[in-house]
Parts: C-alpha cells; structure tokens; sequence
C-alpha cells in the first residue's frame, strides 16, 4: 500500500457512511403513494400530512406541496410540460373526492380527501401551536388580509409573517420574482401559502422554493376568498359527495364551465376506467 493511501480509504468509507446515513434520513420521511396516472399520491390523512410537515420544519427542512383535484390530475395525465412542473413536488395528496374514489377502485384507498381548503386553517392551528408563521400570498385584493384576520382570530398567537397579493404572469417575470423574493427573504415565514390558482401558482412555487429550503410552500388556489368570506364555500354535504364543484360552477359558470363539463367531467370515466384496468392487470 503506498503512503498516504490508508487515510484516503478512511475517508472515502467516511463519505460512503456519511451518504448512507443521509439517504436512510431522506427514506426514513419520505411518505408512501400510490399512482394514479403517474401522478404520486400520498397515502395520508390530514393529520399524518401535518405531522410530516411540521416534523420536517423541525429540521429546517421545507417543501412543496400540491394539493391535486381532478383538474390538476386532468393536466398531469396530458400535458407534459405539467408533468414535468409537479414532478419537482415534494408532497402530492388527493384534494378532490374522484381520486380518493379512484383510489378505491384501485384497491389501496386513500384515507380521505385532504383538501387545501380545509387545510389552510389546520396549518393555522398547527403553526400557532408551535410558533410557526405564515405568509400568505396571492387572492383577490384584500382576500389575503381578510383570511389572515380571521385565521388569527380562530388560533390565537398564530403569526402571519405577511401578506400580498402581487401581479403575477404565467411564468412570472424576472422583476416579479424578484419583488416576491425580496418579500419572502425579509419575513422569512415557515408556510407560505400561494393563492393565484393552478397551474399559475404552481410555476411561481417552482421558481422560487429553492430560494427557500427551510420553509414550506402550498398552492391554495381560491381558498383566501373562501376563509375570508368573500365567496362562499360549498356546504358540507356537497363535499363529502363530491358535488362541490357543481357549486363553484354555479358561481362562476362563464369562466368554469369549459373546464368542469368539457375537460374534467369526461376524464372521471377514463379515471375510474384506468383504476379499475390497473387492479385487473396488477391482479396476482
């Protein structure tokens, strides 16, 4: 053996533990999914979500997270350009009652729908919980403010860290990446939550988490207005159905309708018949 080449063994076995133990690290938190047109769901329920959240935060360690409904998975399933945008997120769950069915039909079920808009107030509990902040960002004018107020009010101590609610192209400009940048890095929140609709807020999320790695970021879509009362929220029964999108369309028919009865509406049967393809075939 020549000099010299025992402390390099050592220092190679070194790094090979050292990378060992990083990857074991990196399984250990990662979650379990299930795929519905490659799209990778994670099989959780809100409270696991959380926990998983916040246990990573702990670690100064952040995320994307995607909150999917039938339209995000609509995109996912013929757009690769969109694939390959929520391939780069860290988390997906099924924020839409057709996919849990989905799941079902599959046979590895979901454990329920984990919707973004029931979300927003348990990141709230949560963070005031355990003196975490939010930013919230995006929405109609004044929708983030109204939202912050009342998340306030119902989880006292929660500290909003700001809100904005900025124009935004898709992608967004270099000067507007650049003012949100600037934002984010002088109130430095653990959440930020991004509520400019999909796939907008998705390419802004895009551009900038890695700017952040230390904080969490979640597309919320409408879900300001809703919490703020500025457009009411389905009733609960209509959720739990997964009528929910009748009563949005109902609200806005001219903007939704093309999207809910010609795009989304026809892909539930090509989901359910992919489901049910897949159990045949994967059936020992």
């Amino acid at each position: 053996m020549r000099a010299g080449s025992a402390p390099t063994a050592v220092a190679t076995m070194s790094a090979l533990r050292e990378s060992v133990r990083n990857t074991s690290e990196i399984m250990t938190h990662a979650l379990p999914t299930l795929s519905l047109f490659g799209m990778p769901l994670a099989h959780v329920d809100e409270n696991a979500l959380l926990d998983h959240m916040f246990g990573e935060l702990s670690h100064a360690r952040g995320g994307w997270l995607v909150t999917a409904n039938l339209d995000h998975l609509h995109r996912y399933a013929n757009d690769p350009a969109l694939r390959t945008l929520y391939a780069d997120a860290d988390v997906i769950v099924a924020d839409g009652m057709p996919l849990v069915w989905a799941s079902q039909v599959l046979g590895s079920p979901l454990p329920e729908r984990v919707a973004g808009s029931a979300l927003i107030y348990r990141f709230a509990e949560r963070a005031a919980r355990e003196g975490r902040s939010l930013y919230l960002l995006g929405g109609e004018l004044g929708a983030a403010e109204g939202a912050a107020s009342v998340l306030c009010e119902r989880s006292p101590g929660l500290r909003i860290a700001g809100c904005s609610s900025p124009r935004v192209h898709t992608p967004a400009t270099a000067a507007e990446l650049a003012e949100i940048r600037a934002e984010l890095t002088r109130t430095r929140p653990d959440l930020v939550l991004v509520g400019l609709g999909s796939p907008k807020q998705e390419h802004l999320i895009a551009a900038l988490r890695a700017d952040f790695p230390a904080a969490w970021m979640v597309g919320v879509g409408i879900s300001f207005s809703f919490v703020s009362g500025g457009v009411a929220r389905a009733p609960a029964w209509m959720r739990r159905t997964g009528l929910e999108w009748t009563h949005r369309l109902s609200q806005e028919p001219r903007r939704l309708a093309r999207r809910y009865l010609l795009n989304d509406l026809p892909f539930v049967f090509r989901l359910f018949a992919h489901a049910a393809g897949r159990r045949i075939r994967d059936r020992p």
